[in-house]
């Protein structure tokens, strides 16, 4: 199994703040995709669309400030069964973001994709918590042709 690992300080910007953009409807659809539906509580599912491709998440835990934990069923065969942490920290006047897509089979180019697409979502949730206002999709950076 290989992860997706990324580190992100956002400046100025408490872990509650960095916490209600990764766990409301309000929140995720400020920085990750305007298509943002579903119930973003521990049980709960949140979809997430792109046009015509998207996916679900289940939320598996929830710590305020601290953490959260999705679990991906539904979407590319890739992700299935792959999760998704979020684990918050303060450090010197930035809340550290340490990201993690775990639990990939095998090290694919659609791998590689995602990881330079969660690397730009994770700019536009910095931009987000530093300045109210975020790049989701459909505004989002375009880096291949799979969007």
């Amino acid at each position: 199994m290989v992860d997706i690992l990324h580190r992100v300080g956002m400046k100025d910007a408490s872990p509650d703040e960095v916490y209600a953009a990764l766990t409301t409807i309000d929140g995720l659809s400020r920085w990750w995709t305007v298509e943002t539906t579903g119930t973003p509580e521990v049980g709960g599912t949140v979809s997430f669309g792109f046009g015509t491709d998207g996916f679900d998440m289940l939320v598996r835990e929830q710590v305020p400030g601290k953490r959260v934990l999705w679990e991906v069923v539904e979407g590319p065969p890739e992700w299935i069964g792959t999760t998704v942490r979020w684990d918050l920290a303060q450090a010197d006047g930035y809340t550290i973001v340490l990201f993690g897509h775990e639990g990939w089979r095998e090290p694919v180019d659609f791998m590689a994709h995602c990881s330079t697409k969660w690397a730009t979502f994770l700019m536009s949730l910095k931009q987000l918590v530093e300045t109210g206002a975020g790049s989701p999709a459909p505004d989002d950076v375009r880096i291949s042709d799979w969007h």
